[in-house]
């Protein structure tokens, strides 16, 4: 059978991306992204929010990690993946993520430098990275 796993996000930044480097030397960048939903219950108008962690590889990690902050809106365009580990003491543990293939960064709300959004699209990198 033929799987499909394609995600497209749009939200905001929760924190500064945190920018470092595999062993191999190929650039990686996480940060959280809040997806907000709305939807009427009733006659209430409700919100839920979606947390999603978002890992983006090479070239398109670096400009992330300089050009997106804390607040600032991205659309999020890649695959959903499972990352299980083991730790120290032997328990075992696993987090989804969005490997994203492109970022495309949305215009900065008036009074925050830029106003144009930007794309980077590369295609990620299949390989494992070190968590530290």
């Amino acid at each position: 059978m033929v799987g499909f796993n394609k995600v497209i996000l749009i939200g905001n930044l929760t924190r500064n991306p945190e920018l470092r480097y595999t062993p191999s030397g190929t650039p990686v960048v996480n940060f959280p992204l809040a997806v907000n939903r709305r939807y009427k219950q009733a006659d209430d108008q409700k919100e839920e929010v979606c947390y999603v962690d978002i890992v983006v590889f090479g070239r398109q990690a670096e400009h992330c990690g300089q050009y997106l902050s804390k607040g600032d809106g991205a659309i999020v365009d890649g695959r959903l993946q499972q990352r299980r580990w083991e730790t120290e003491d032997g328990q075992k543990r696993s987090k989804h993520e969005v490997v994203a293939q492109t970022v495309t960064f949305m215009p900065k709300k008036q009074g925050q430098s830029s106003g144009e959004a930007e794309a980077f699209d590369e295609p990620a990198f299949d390989s494992e990275f070190s968590s530290s």
